[in-house]
């Protein structure tokens, strides 16, 4: 069957059903309806969403799985997502609680007391990795001074999101040529861009290499920090046997230049994304990207 949940996940209903679960039930209802929901999404492999998840977590496996090892990953991938879900809606509304939940980071601490407008301008390139919403909208909660990049076609249910995003403090804008240019602007103002760079479409031009393979991701974050003369800091988060969420920090990365435009886009996206690699690894189950970031190697992938 060649379905997409995300069509009912992410539309207006599914979001509403979402945030009513995880607003109203206790934590171990909510969990359990969270991780039941995952392992029966999860076992879908002909679903495109599930199929996309399979790939990505091959690759970033390094290719080694079988399909017996695959499914139980795409399962605990599964249930990771649906926890962080969960996680997100249970908290959103009760700011207190994620004290019990977010390890409190220095860097993080300091992104968040960083003035508007700086001595230099910051791009913070963030990883889809584990409860990355909740991660921006806890820093919004906190009166973090950003533009936050997202994408530039929304549908009703991510235009919800984002108007929770924005209810929550955060500076949503749509990536185009002209938040692109008023990013750049505002970059060399001494201003802060958070924007992802693991979201795939084929229709991007640039193709770095990602875990080996050349990947559909995007490289805006590379072009802002070229034009504005300023370094990339990437950013995830990730979920310890403590059971809280814990950020990850770079050291801030400066752009290299190169005579040949491309080169000098794939030179940079490259090196940072051999960061992101990193991070990914440490649980390449907390990756939580379902999009085909190497549409390509869809069919290679052991049932």
């Amino acid at each position: 069957m060649n379905l997409d949940p995300r069509t009912i996940i992410n539309s207006p209903f599914g979001l509403k059903l979402a945030y009513l679960i995880g607003r109203y039930t206790p934590d171990w209802l909510g969990c359990w309806i969270a991780l039941f929901a995952a392992d029966r999404i999860s076992a879908r492999k002909g679903w495109k969403m599930i199929r996309a998840a399979r790939c990505n977590q091959w690759v970033a496996y390094g290719e080694k799985l079988d399909g017996g090892a695959l499914n139980k990953v795409v399962g605990e991938n599964f249930r990771s997502i649906a926890c962080s879900i969960f996680d997100l809606y249970h908290n959103i509304y009760n700011p207190a609680s994620f004290l019990h939940i977010i390890e409190p980071d220095p860097i993080a601490i300091q992104l968040v007391q960083r003035p508007e407008f700086s001595d230099r301008g910051l791009v913070v390139a963030g990883i889809h990795m584990s409860n990355f919403d909740m991660a921006f909208q806890v820093g919004g909660l906190a009166g973090i001074k950003a533009i936050v990049l997202t994408l530039p076609e929304l549908n009703a249910g991510y235009q919800i999101q984002t108007d929770m995003r924005m209810k929550n403090g955060l500076n949503v804008v749509q990536v185009s040529v002209g938040s692109l240019k008023h990013a750049v602007d505002y970059l060399k103002a001494g201003g802060m861009i958070i924007t992802g760079i693991d979201r795939p479409d084929e229709t991007y031009l640039y193709r770095p290499k990602f875990f080996g393979r050349p990947a559909a991701i995007p490289i805006h974050h590379i072009f802002l920090a070229l034009k504005s003369h300023v370094p990339i800091v990437v950013a995830g988060i990730h979920r310890q046997s403590d059971r809280k969420y814990h950020f990850i920090f770079s050291e801030p990365i400066e752009m290299r230049p190169h005579p040949d435009r491309k080169t000098e886009i794939l030179l940079n996206a490259e090196t940072i994304l051999q960061v992101a690699e990193g991070f990914i690894r440490r649980d390449p189950s907390q990756w939580a990207m379902t999009f085909p970031v190497w549409p390509e190697a869809m069919d290679q992938v052991p049932e």
